[in-house]
């Protein structure tokens, strides 16, 4: 039996529990996330499995805490089967990688997430070391992009040196310059077919832009990510569902191309 597309289980691969920490108090009050509204949302979204990050562990800006963010996002998944974790690297701090490794081996750790904005870093300085480590482990990295410190064209020598490391590099469509074509021009330039981008950008809701991108990188190159809760994941969900692309992209998107890139870290625990 045919399922129809807006009941089709995703996976959510860019999403946040935490205290939204910044200066703003009403964002603070509506962006933030526990377990339970995440996951409440996750369900509206008809989402099967939602991969969070710790917002203690990036902000606020410049003073996020790596290591204590993901102690916290450690706890927070233990009993939860539906959600599962990135590991944040801060790689200025050495702490942060004993860390990481030992996450790594986490049943519901499924790679590394880095944010050279938050941690106010450039990736061309910290880049080299943080693939030569993601590499040694087998790990995805999920990173922030489209900003000064972070421009998806700047990962593109790393992720073609280092052919091993799967890169997510988040927010379809977000720049700094409102340049829309950032991350797809990165996967275009790579070398090894292992570059991808995700949907959690306010940017993806444009009419046609993730249309363009299918068209530009194909389906498989694209995740669903909603940046649950600072967005309302629904609605990041009613854009796929709605997309002028076929049900069969629109599954690659959504949990498929997932699937392949996280294999055993999806399965139940």
């Amino acid at each position: 039996m045919k399922v129809a597309i807006d009941k089709f289980p995703a996976i959510d691969v860019h999403a946040h529990l935490g205290i939204y920490d910044c200066d703003i108090n009403m964002h603070r009050q509506f962006m933030s996330g526990n377990t339970e509204s995440v996951t409440d949302l996750a369900s509206m979204a008809c989402t099967r499995i939602t991969i969070v990050s710790s917002l203690r562990a990036l902000y606020p800006e410049g003073k996020g805490d790596a290591v204590a963010g993901n102690r916290k996002a450690c706890q927070a998944v233990k009993n939860q089967n539906n959600l599962r974790f990135w590991a944040v690297l801060d790689p200025r701090r050495p702490e942060s990688f004993i860390q990481c490794d030992r996450l790594l081996k986490h049943s519901k750790c499924v790679g590394l997430k880095i944010h050279p904005e938050m941690h106010e870093y450039h990736i061309k300085k910290y880049g080299r070391a943080i693939f030569t480590f993601a590499e040694e482990r087998g790990a995805v990295i999920q990173s922030h992009s489209g900003q000064e410190r972070s421009l998806p064209l700047d990962f593109v020598p790393f992720a073609d040196a280092f052919p091993g490391v799967k890169l997510i590099l988040s927010h379809l469509g977000y720049g700094w310059d409102k340049d829309l074509a950032h991350q797809v021009r990165a996967i275009q330039s790579g070398r090894n077919d292992n570059i991808f981008t995700d949907t959690s950008s306010m940017s993806s809701l444009f009419p046609n832009l993730i249309e363009w991108a299918v068209r530009e990188v194909g389906a498989g190159k694209i995740l669903y990510g909603t940046d649950s809760p600072l967005y309302f994941a629904p609605m990041m969900r009613a854009r796929i569902n709605h997309a002028g692309i076929n049900d069969r992209e629109k599954k690659m998107i959504l949990a498929i191309n997932a699937q392949k890139i996280f294999r055993k870290k999806l399965l139940q625990v």
